[in-house]
């Protein structure tokens, strides 16, 4: 290799970012917030309930956050899936229902609950982008158990692969087509746990055969931009290891059978589900073949500890990174080629619809 080849790659590599996504601790960035972010230099940051006030606060925010890493295509999140998971709410934003409305809907009427769900999605979609928000960690495709903890619940698009797959696609595509990456979650499934994975690690003694259900989900779907992994221990394919800092779920599970191809980001470093401190919870993750970690509470030690124990970005990765925010760009885009979306008369046949899932 020539030496300013050598030199070229270097400078290539050097603009790769950090392999975490981060959040912060108020409404606006502190002088320790944007020194860490500009110096850590994290792939993006994901915004909760106590980052906003109004419109114009989270638009700003949201810009700050991007110029401390001076990247304008820095993934920002949210978890905006409606019901009880919704950080941007009354007075300031429409409320949306939760996922198992659109499963009411679909099982009165196919047709009005696929395109509930679209409508959902859509909306939603169009209030992120407005506010430079460009992923969003929606849909749930876990499939929930009677006997689950109720943490998921109401968040499924119903409780059969089938119904899930058709709605959850529906609601996916409406994120795209207004240039939001939806992130699926929480892959290969998180429906049977029996304790909430924020305050517990759950354990799934399921046959093989029993998950394979729970994966057809995450595999009929496996082209989505995003997936973020379950914090769940699955004793059939690894008895130690939760999915999020195992090889072997990873490897062979989410890549290998279940095909996903996209961009991998843990759940939350921070859920209590994992033991040990951040900066090794990082290291094992990204290990395990997570591309990116995830931590929310916006707690500076704690971020300082899963900066020290990741990486910077591999070249995989990146590319893998770079390909969802091209399908996120293109699905915008060509909706703005067929026609302009008119918010008003889309909220009117949306709010009709889910009016409707009460008379089911």
């Amino acid at each position: 290799m020539r030496p300013d080849e050598q030199t070229e790659r270097s400078a290539i590599n050097k603009k790769r970012p950090l392999a975490a996504i981060f959040g912060c601790s108020g409404t606006a960035l502190n002088a320790e917030e944007k020194s860490f972010f500009r110096d850590a230099d994290p792939l993006g940051f994901i915004i909760f309930s106590r980052n906003v006030e109004n419109p114009s606060q989270l638009q700003q925010l949201v810009s700050d956050l991007r110029e401390t890493v001076g990247r304008e295509n820095a993934p920002v999140l949210i978890d905006q899936e409606g019901g009880r998971v919704a950080r941007l709410g009354q007075p300031n934003w429409p409320t949306f229902p939760p996922a198992e409305t659109y499963a009411k809907i679909f099982a009165h009427n196919n047709e009005n609950g696929i395109t509930a769900a679209y409508l959902g999605g859509r909306l939603i979609g169009h209030e992120l982008f407005k506010l430079g928000i460009t992923v969003d960690c929606a849909p749930v495709l876990d499939i929930p158990q009677a006997d689950a903890d109720p943490i998921i619940g109401d968040r499924a698009f119903g409780n059969n692969a089938e119904t899930i797959i058709t709605l959850a696609r529906a609601f996916s595509e409406g994120l795209m087509y207004s240039g939001v990456a939806p992130v699926i979650k929480h892959i290969p499934g998180h429906g049977r746990a029996l304790v909430d994975s924020h305050k517990h690690l759950p354990q799934v003694d399921a046959t093989m055969n029993e998950l394979e259900m729970d994966f057809s989900v995450f595999h009929a779907m496996n082209y989505m931009p995003w997936a973020m992994t379950a914090h769940v221990v699955y004793t059939a394919i690894d008895d130690k290891n939760p999915a999020t800092l195992s090889t072997e779920v990873i490897a062979n599970v989410i890549r290998k059978q279940i095909g996903f191809r996209g961009f991998l980001v843990s759940d939350d470093l921070s859920m209590k589900a994992l033991e040990g401190e951040m900066q090794t919870r990082a290291q094992l993750a990204l290990a395990a073949g997570c591309d990116a970690v995830l931590h929310c509470n916006g707690d500076m030690a704690e971020m300082k500890n899963v900066a020290s124990g990741a990486r910077q970005i591999t070249s995989a990765s990146w590319a893998r990174f770079k390909l969802g925010n091209l399908q996120r760009h293109i699905a915008g885009e060509e909706e703005k080629e067929e026609d302009e979306f008119d918010v008003s008369e889309a909220r009117k046949s949306f709010d009709s619809l889910i009016g409707s899932a009460g008379k089911a």
